[in-house]
């Protein structure tokens, strides 16, 4: 059954055409991912489904009553608005119910009387009703994931990241049929994706997003729409299917054209001889013709060559950070960190948002100091920092002047050149677009020029802060290619796992508290590992011992002091009881016409644990990875 259709939609910014004549539909309990590159029109289309803008041509068809939730590219709150309110303003009748049954009890602590009694029961029986109870336990624990804890904060003084998570949070705790999501996983860190990830896959909703991480995309769709060409493609599979279908779509489109382009050039030698005769026959022939120039005249984007570019001589000596440490206030960020590095090293850094992987890259470019240690940089070491905020040139500058101010021609590593347009070209600008103006260009296109105005100043080392986000997938596999081959050093942060997966060599993991972990391998394989062992943990903690059982002594393990062998004990236990009471929260949530209070009680305690118990195992892992190198 169908939830949504879409019908002959065409859509034109002046001369530009986005897309023409487009049809789809989405069944009930479908997950489809639209792709496209960046600027051919993927929000807009978005942005008319909702109706939130007018197609040219065509019809939008939503199923009657059928509840839909909408979560922009770029959120916009009022700025005086409380977080508290930006999540209670809903036309949901679940989230209006809740809302006044939170205004209704807080009436009746200012102002006790008949009038507030009634006010009060009434709001108490809608929301056992609707068994809104529930849905307020569930709305906790999905903003508990996004970090938000300040309700009466002003989103004014929220950050962009901060006011993205209040926006998805908002989507998600909406009680709605389809879901319709624009880049839901930029300004997330990998935790948070992976719970969205597993929350997507685990919800009966229908789904429409747009996004381009690829492993997100492989484990949450089942249908892949790409949007190229003014034209749409649907495949009905993940995006390990959609690679192997495109593959084939434009092998045989590139046959057929072939193949009309050696029929027309038959047809252009009997143009050429100038029939005396023009019968019937003979000009509908000449129509033909012309239908055919038109078909023989289409171009498919050239897939991009291997780009090297030139890198500055590199010397012996690279770079060295010698116990390194950074705080603010009673926050750590980076603690007696060291490393040398080696030539052609490229790493990734992973972590939680807001735990110090900026501040390294910025300790390591010169933009800040270390409170203590030392970081010495070889004599040839020119580095390209490629900064979350990007370029900001003028407006009415024309994307081709914005480069060649910085540079006219690229040189290449193998002694070629390369014109300003030529590169702007192989990264997707193509020759039409370079004259545009800076302001009309997307998001993704903006961050994109940035990006490439980073690698044309001749670095041999890239500092790259979350290169991956808002760029499309071509993109991305150009950027790829170009890192792969890049013979100088690449420190990079980024969300995007299969990214990470494809450049890095080793992964810092920032652990929290200023802690920095060199990994030696993948990130998956760094993720796979992490899971074993908490798999380990969970699975001891639940094995139960016999009460007439004696406990015997746990000898010391290798690598432990005492004092750590006693805390890792503890923690053993503690972890087991916290796990016991989350259960039993849990239950009691379940639990229908639980008063108000003690849910609100029980809730609290609940993110408490939650956050108690992350702490706790992360512990845990500490001292139980003091003997996976030297007992195992």
């Amino acid at each position: 059954m169908n939830c949504l259709t879409v019908e002959n939609i065409s859509k034109s910014f002046g001369e530009r055409l986005l897309f023409e004549n487009i049809t789809f539909g989405l069944d009930v309990g479908q997950k489809a991912a639209l792709i496209a590159r960046n600027g051919v029109g993927k929000s807009s289309l978005l942005n008319i489904i909702c109706g939130l803008d007018a197609p040219d041509t065509g019809l939008v068809t939503i199923r009657r009553d059928l509840r839909m939730a909408y979560l922009p590219q770029n959120p916009e709150f009022d700025p005086a608005a409380t977080v508290l309110e930006v999540l209670f303003d809903s036309d949901n009748a679940l989230i209006r119910t809740v809302r006044d049954y939170e205004q209704a009890l807080e009436e009746l602590k200012r102002r006790e009387n008949a009038e507030t009694h009634r006010t009060f029961e009434h709001c108490m029986a809608e929301m056992d009703r609707l068994n809104a109870w529930d849905f307020e336990a569930r709305m906790k624990e999905i903003l508990g994931k996004f970090n938000i804890e300040r309700f009466d904060q002003a989103c004014g003084e929220l950050s962009g990241g901060m006011r993205k998570k209040l926006a998805m949070a908002k989507t998600l705790i909406e009680d709605v049929d389809l879901l319709i999501l624009d880049e839901p996983t930029n300004h997330l860190d990998i935790e948070m994706i992976e719970w969205l990830e597993d929350y997507l896959m685990r919800e009966r909703l229908s789904l429409l997003l747009v996004t381009h991480d690829r492993y997100f995309l492989d484990s949450v769709c089942d249908t892949i729409l790409e949007l190229e060409n003014t034209s749409l493609y649907r495949y009905q599979g993940n995006y390990a299917y959609y690679l192997e279908k495109k593959a084939e779509r434009e092998y045989n489109q590139a046959a057929e054209l072939e193949k009309i382009r050696g029929i027309y050039r038959q047809e252009l030698d009997w143009m050429r001889q100038s029939p005396q005769a023009r019968t019937t026959k003979a000009k509908a022939r000449i129509d033909a013709f012309y239908e055919l120039k038109e078909k023989a005249s289409a171009r498919f984007a050239p897939k991009p060559a291997e780009l090297q570019v030139k890198t500055q001589r590199v010397g012996n000596k690279i770079l060295e950070l010698n116990n390194i440490c950074k705080r603010y206030g009673d926050l750590v960020l980076v603690d007696d960190f060291s490393h040398v590095f080696k030539r052609g090293e490229k790493i990734g850094i992973v972590g939680r948002n807001g735990i110090g992987k900026t501040t390294l890259m910025q300790m390591i470019s010169g933009e800040i100091r270390p409170d203590k240690g030392r970081v010495v940089k070889g004599q040839t070491m020119v580095f390209g920092h490629f900064s979350q905020e990007g370029i900001q040139p003028p407006d009415d500058k024309r994307i081709i002047e914005i480069v060649k101010e910085v540079a006219e021609v690229i040189p290449l590593g193998n002694g070629r050149e390369m014109s300003a347009s030529q590169f702007l070209f192989h990264f997707g600008f193509n020759y039409d677009t370079q004259y545009n103006y800076y302001f009309n260009l997307s998001g993704g296109e903006r961050r994109k020029l940035s990006l490439l105005m980073t690698l044309i100043q001749n670095p041999n080392f890239l500092l790259l802060d979350e290169p991956t986000n808002d760029l499309d997938i071509f993109t991305l596999n150009v950027l790829e290619n170009f890192l792969i081959h890049f013979e100088g050093c690449v420190m990079f942060i980024s969300h995007d796992r299969f990214f990470i997966d494809k450049i890095a060599d080793h992964i810092f993991v920032f652990e929290g508290k200023g802690k920095i972990k060199d990994y030696y391998g993948s990130y998956s394989e760094y993720r796979r590992k992490k899971d074993r062992q908490e798999q380990m943990v969970r699975r001891q903690l639940s094995e139960t011992k016999p009460k007439a059982e004696k406990e015997k002594p746990i000898p010391l393990k290798k690598g432990q002091s005492f004092r750590e062998k006693q805390e890792y004990l503890a923690l053993e236990k503690e972890i087991a009881s916290l796990e016991t009471e989350k259960n039993d929260i849990l239950k009691k949530l379940g639990i229908e016409g639980i008063p108000h209070e003690e849910l609100l009680r029980l809730s609290t305690r609940f993110a408490e644990i939650e956050s108690g118990l992350d702490k706790k195992m992360n512990r845990w892992l500490e001292l139980d990875e003091l003997n996976l190198h030297t007992g195992q």
